[in-house]
């Protein structure tokens, strides 16, 4: 029997996505599983994009430009000007979805070997892009001890070798909720200048800011040009992940040139999709709000229901819509499947993501889960007893 690659032996599970066969047992049993294991909002896709779909004139679908629809990366560049982004089309290739960004981007600016050095925890799914691209993460571990913070520029130094070729972080952070500060960007920007690196920057959740904090993207940082590759998606932005629209974002020549190739190669990016990011471009200011209104109310009853149960400490998310929670246990992996494999509440459970999925580092992460809080609250609620019930019959409970 032929044998599978080595690079497919390597490639990781999903630890967001590989319990579904035990969430779907439990469903079969009867059993109602929340789901805040994953970032799939329940929030309505904004009606001007489905409209454009639902009013689509075309009688072809027909491939567009590799970069992505002309008229479409226009538009994105002028919506850009609002966060003082200063960019033309053609420093735009639309990508499907932020996944292929980064693996563009991989692809086009590092070598087989290649050192990137990620502040950990970080979106799990990076570690299946860099086996794609045969690039090494090297790890620099943030503590939920103060709230996941950019790690002290001094770390960062300990960790650059001739294979250093880029840093990459997410702002606001997936999976921890922590958005950067615009002081820490600035040291960050002294070690990319310093030592001449790439700067890869996953702004997918640039909306999702709170408490009066505003989202400093890298593309301002003064000096930084042609060492910066922005990541950028609209399955967040407007709750519709399905339509698979991200994009690269960078002012240097050769990397888009080059990208570009990559590009070529899979011919274009979603047609509908393009033709609903674009539409959503236009979306009202009054949806934004309302949906900034919901997430707070969401985050602020979670970490304060979290934070009431023994043992468990939430840290208070500034951006996006997840946080990672410290838990009385001995190990997230078997408790995630534990309790949605022997446990029940009301016949209700709840399916999260172990943390240890999210660090690179053997090892961490073994008493944290990932919770995505894109449930209305009700249903948080109903989760959040169930979890606290859940640890106190878990057989692995540790205090």
């Amino acid at each position: 029997m032929p044998k599978i690659s080595d690079k497919g032996m390597a490639m990781p599970s999903s630890p967001i996505r590989k319990l579904v066969p035990y969430s779907d047992e439990a469903k079969a049993r009867g059993i109602k599983v929340y789901h805040l294991n994953i970032g799939q909002p329940d929030i309505k896709t904004p009606e001007v994009a489905l409209e454009a779909i639902k009013n689509l004139k075309e009688t072809v679908i027909a491939y567009s430009h590799s970069a992505g629809n002309i008229s479409y990366r226009k538009k994105l560049a002028e919506s850009y000007k609002k966060y003082d982004i200063d960019i033309n089309s053609d420093e735009i290739i639309v990508t499907t979805g932020g996944s292929e960004a980064i693996t563009i981007a991989f692809m086009s600016t590092l070598n087989s070997g290649d050192e990137v050095i990620v502040p950990e925890p970080f979106y799990a799914n990076y570690n299946g892009f860099a086996i794609q691209t045969d690039v090494v993460i090297k790890p620099i571990t943030s503590s939920i001890e103060n709230d996941f913070a950019l790690p002290p520029v001094e770390e960062f130094e300990k960790l650059i070798t001739p294979k250093t070729k880029g840093i990459v972080i997410c702002n606001p952070n997936n999976p921890t909720g922590y958005l950067y500060s615009k002081e820490e960007l600035f040291r960050l920007a002294e070690i990319v200048k310093k030592h001449d690196l790439y700067l890869f920057s996953d702004e997918v959740y640039r909306e999702f800011c709170y408490d009066g904090n505003t989202h400093f993207s890298v593309m301002n940082l003064p000096g930084l040009e042609q060492n910066v590759i922005m990541l950028d998606s609209v399955s967040k932005r407007y709750s519709m992940c399905g339509v698979r629209v991200g994009c690269i974002i960078s002012k240097n020549k050769e990397v888009m040139s080059t990208a570009m190739k990559f590009a070529q190669a899979r011919l274009c990016p979603p047609s509908f999709g393009q033709i609903a990011a674009e539409a959503a471009i236009d979306t009202p200011q009054e949806y934004f709000d309302e949906v900034y209104t919901e997430y707070i109310a969401r985050r602020d009853f979670m970490v304060t229901e979290l934070n009431k149960i023994e043992g468990v400490y939430c840290p208070n998310p500034k951006g996006a819509f997840y946080t990672v929670v410290k838990l009385p246990i001995d190990d997230s992996d078997k408790f995630a499947k534990w309790i949605l494999e022997d446990f029940e509440y009301k016949k209700q459970t709840v399916m999260m993501a172990p943390a240890t999925g999210f660090y690179n580092t053997p090892g961490l992460g073994k008493n944290e889960v990932r919770i995505a809080y894109v449930l209305k609250i009700d249903d948080l609620r109903n989760a959040i007893e169930t979890l606290k019930h859940a640890l106190e019959a878990y057989p692995g409970r540790v205090l």
